[in-house]
């Protein structure tokens, strides 16, 4: 990997790269399928890719193949150059200087696929003994090897070997003619001590969806509180990253949050931070897409922005602090002081979201979609699964009115969130 990485390097600077960066991967994965109870598929795919950037009088170029043989990565060189002197002109682009130069390992010492069999198949059978209403629609398990070498012209190289195991599955609720929609869930393991059962929610989500077999329509139209599970990140910490904090609204300064730097914008009793070196993360990134080593790195703390989500291009692109990394998805809220049981005592009337489809959100925040996998809270405790609720709100509005944080936090290998209570949303009913 180092070899071919460098061999690319130097080829992209004799054609002319005034700068230049390559990342070598390659990538190995043995996977068992389960389709409808019923062990279907054992495969291994491999997966060789080669990355590279040049600039050459600040135009950028980018080419990336599946192929590591000269001949091809020759080919890949002379594209790449070509795309750059197409390119237009744009100061903002660079790359990374070089910093520490390093070589991770994130092994976990090989694959156990004996052992990934057998826990895959306890799963199944778990599933037909504990819920016998639910079709597990597919299982998918995985053992993942991955290298990857880093090199670009300002001297810096870093290189990263990892392993991990991963689960996912699509499952509904099923009795008769009563169905309930699709859910899924999984995420990656560092070993097979644990159950895929009693990762995470799995447990809980099966058992919701079973109720949901009997659902109740909301009559009429409320302004109440939501209790937005771990499950259901991309609805409210997924939306802020993207479309407040994200390179691409900022760079078009369509982002309300363009100027919040260092002021309140949130519930103080909010924290949410990207925590790729947390040890409970799986394979955590160890450098940024664009170069550097990546660090752990506060969003809003204490419900004060702190931190923007941009790379090198869009720091350099706005003038803004470039954030510490680029692995957005390993989220970190920080726990509150209230407990999951009396966070549910303390609504009145309102909805458990579970699973949340939503349209993009607008420059002002507002945000509208169906909740699903949801189960109406009265007079303090859940009562009944919903049938799929419209739900609005502005984003910007109810995380200043959060009132409540749980305890209680649940780690998937790729996050660790609580269950949070947002007020001020109209829910939507028949």
């Amino acid at each position: 990997m180092n070899d071919i990485a460098n061999y690319a390097l130097e080829a992209l600077k004799k054609a002319g790269a005034d700068k230049a960066a390559v990342c070598a991967n390659k990538d190995r994965k043995d996977e068992f399928n389960v389709q409808e109870n019923k062990f279907t598929l054992l495969r291994t795919q491999f997966n060789d890719q080669l990355t590279l950037k040049a600039l050459v009088g600040g135009r950028k170029g980018v080419t990336v193949i599946n192929k590591h043989d000269k001949t091809s990565v020759d080919e890949a060189v002379a594209d790449c150059i070509a795309l750059a002197k197409l390119g237009m002109t744009d100061e903002a682009e660079d790359i990374a200087p070089m910093e520490h130069n390093q070589k991770f390992d994130q092994t976990i010492g090989g694959y156990d696929m004996d052992g990934l069999f057998n826990r895959t198949k306890e799963y199944v059978e778990q599933v037909n003994n504990e819920f016998p209403k639910i079709m597990l629609e597919s299982v998918t398990s995985e053992f993942t090897t991955e290298k990857w070498q880093y090199v670009n012209s300002n001297g810096a190289a870093f290189s990263n070997e990892e392993e991990y195991y991963s689960f996912s599955n699509m499952f509904m609720g099923k009795d008769g003619e009563k169905t309930t929609s699709f859910n899924h869930y999984g995420g990656p393991l560092a070993d097979l001590k644990t159950a895929f059962m009693d990762f995470g929610l799995q447990r809980q989500l099966l058992a919701e969806s079973v109720k949901s077999l009997d659902t109740r329509t909301i009559e009429g139209k409320f302004v109440g509180k939501i209790i937005v599970a771990p499950t259901c990140e991309d609805m409210i910490w997924h939306t802020l990253l993207h479309y407040f904090l994200g390179e691409q609204v900022l760079i078009e300064g369509t982002s309300r949050w363009k100027d919040a730097l260092e002021t309140l914008v949130a519930n103080p009793m909010l924290t949410m931070r990207s925590i790729p070196l947390n040890p409970a993360i799986i394979a955590g990134e160890r450098i940024t897409e664009d170069g550097f080593l990546s660090r752990d790195n506060d969003f809003i703390k204490d419900g004060i922005l702190k931190s923007f989500a941009l790379g090198l291009y869009g720091a350099n692109k706005t003038g803004k602090p470039r954030a510490a990394n680029t692995a957005h998805y390993n989220l970190e809220v920080a726990g509150g002081d209230t407990s999951f049981e009396a966070m549910i005592k303390s609504v009145d009337r309102g909805i458990l979201i579970n699973r949340f489809s939503g349209a993009e959100p607008g420059t002002s925040g507002d945000v509208s979609g169906i909740a699903k996998n949801s189960f109406l809270i009265e007079n303090g405790k859940i009562t009944d699964a919903l049938q799929e609720t419209m739900i609005s709100f502005n984003i910007t509005d109810v995380i200043k009115n959060i009132s409540g944080i749980s305890q209680e936090r649940i780690c998937d290998g790729q996050s660790i969130l609580p269950w949070c209570c947002f007020d001020g949303v109209t829910v939507s009913g028949k």
